[in-house]
């Protein structure tokens, strides 16, 4: 056998460990990267780092033993590598059958990897979760070819390092139009029922993505009437051709409006973060909050401050649903007084909530019962983005509404006749509210900012 032969087989070994080491949730595959790299760069070249070196490298590799070997069959998990390098170009023309793609399109090829305790979330029939799909919808999200200007991709409102949110009490669009309301964070939405701030009809993730591409009030990617020009841009990228006709088999052209949706939906509904301080304490591990973590769990879930109410686990949200378990109940909308807008209830113009949908004067100021989850990176908080720390919020809570003094909006929350009668003032201490904070933050996973596997994968081409 030939010491191209061996190379290929001990590559191939390397990969399904690391394969196997990434879908059991071990951490270690991305400390073996490098290994995998070294591994795989061409003799004589210098030392690269980074996925892009790693793609190139992986291409380089398998020109030089296709000879040897009729194909390395080579699957990985969709978050294992930021590059895609997909071997069936590197066989092109030369009489062998092509190699089968790093990701599969085959939903059985798919697996979640979830702690004990949770089930998978439902999924479309129609869009059935597989390793190509996710990796091409994480691809999409962080492209710029998703806007009309080429300038912003889904990723531009939406930034791993704040949680997918973005930072901002709120964002603009592509073409700098500013939006009356806070980004929201994409964690943990497989389980959602619920999308948007003060929506209650859009019934899925695949149709919540056409609001901010083809929406105009406000624009956001500003693609409305550029559908043809953007499959156009999509269809030119080889890259994105092979993964969409992995994706949706047996489709004559698979690069439709449709199925991009129903990609982005499968990456967004890998954006799980379940593995908090609170998590971990749930599953028993010692010390995994602290002391005021604790105490500020026993205050939220007290029959005094009713915070789970609304905000019930384990996703904290009214919103959302765990199959198996019937779901959350309660009020999915309310109104937690942040404005009475002339002593009346009213919010301010443009930014009314559910009512703006419904017509109705009781959804005045009602908005979607946010998660939670991940509050230590998705500052600034509420639909507008108006309260800018954890402490603010508690305080606002504390008091059973806002009060502002002056301005187009002055008012006292405390006093809306169209606030939810379950907010109302409590009297907290000092450390009281601290350990409310401290509660609040341990419902974060670090890991959502961090993990590769969620991070931008680099140019598509």
């Amino acid at each position: 056998m030939s010491t191209s032969h061996h190379r290929a087989l001990d590559l191939r070994r390397l990969w399904t460990s690391l394969q196997r080491e990434h879908a059991g949730g071990n951490r270690r595959y991305s400390s073996r990267g490098p290994r995998l790299l070294k591994a795989l760069r061409p003799p004589g070249e210098p030392e690269a780092t980074g996925l892009a070196a790693l793609g190139q490298a992986c291409v380089h590799v398998e020109t030089r033993v296709k000879r040897q070997v009729r194909s390395i069959r080579l699957y990985a998990q969709p978050a294992l590598l930021g590059t895609v390098c997909l071997l069936a170009a590197a066989c092109a023309g030369d009489g062998h059958p092509p190699a089968e793609p790093l990701f599969s399109g085959n939903p059985a090829d798919f697996t979640w990897t979830l702690p004990t305790g949770w089930t998978p979330p439902s999924v479309p029939a129609d869009n059935p979760m597989s390793p190509a799909k996710v990796e091409l919808g994480r691809r999409l999200f962080y492209d710029t070819r998703l806007s009309g200007n080429g300038g912003f991709s889904c990723a531009s409102c939406h930034r791993q390092e704040f949680g997918f949110a973005d930072a901002r009490n709120i964002p603009v669009g592509s073409t700098g139009e500013p939006h009356p309301r806070n980004s929201m964070g994409i964690a943990n939405s497989a389980w959602l029922t619920l999308f948007n701030w003060a929506d209650p009809l859009t019934p899925s993730l695949e149709q919540q993505a056409l609001v901010p591409m083809f929406g105009d009030r406000p624009v956001e990617l500003g693609l409305k009437g550029q559908e043809a020009a953007l499959l156009d841009r999509i269809r030119a990228v080889s890259l994105y051709r092979t993964l969409f006709a992995a994706s949706f088999a047996g489709q004559p052209d698979p690069v439709t409006v449709p199925n991009l949706t129903r990609a982005l939906a499968a990456f967004e509904r890998t954006v799980i973060a379940i593995d908090s301080p609170y998590d971990r304490a749930q599953r028993g591990q010692a010390g995994a909050m602290s002391a005021a973590a604790v105490r500020g769990e026993q205050l939220f879930s007290s029959a005094e401050l009713a915070c789970a109410q609304c905000h019930p686990a384990p996703f904290f949200t009214t919103a959302a649903e765990l199959v198996g378990t019937g779901g959350a109940t309660g009020t999915t909308f309310a109104n937690n007084g942040l404005y009475n807008v002339g002593g009346d209830g009213s919010y301010p113009t443009g930014n009314r909530g559910l009512i703006d949908r419904t017509g109705q004067p009781d959804d005045m100021g009602k908005f979607r019962v946010p998660s939670l989850r991940n509050l230590a990176f998705t500052f600034p908080y509420m639909h507008d983005g108006s309260i800018s720390t954890l402490d603010e919020v508690v305080e606002h809570y504390a008091r059973g509404g806002r009060v502002i003094v002056t301005g187009p909006n002055a008012g006292d929350g405390r006093l809306s006749p169209r606030k939810d009668p379950r907010i109302r003032a409590h009297t907290l201490t000092t450390q009281d509210k601290g350990d409310l904070v401290a509660f609040l933050r341990s419902l974060s996973d670090s890991a959502l900012v961090t993990a590769p596997r969620f991070a931008n994968p680099g140019p598509t081409r």
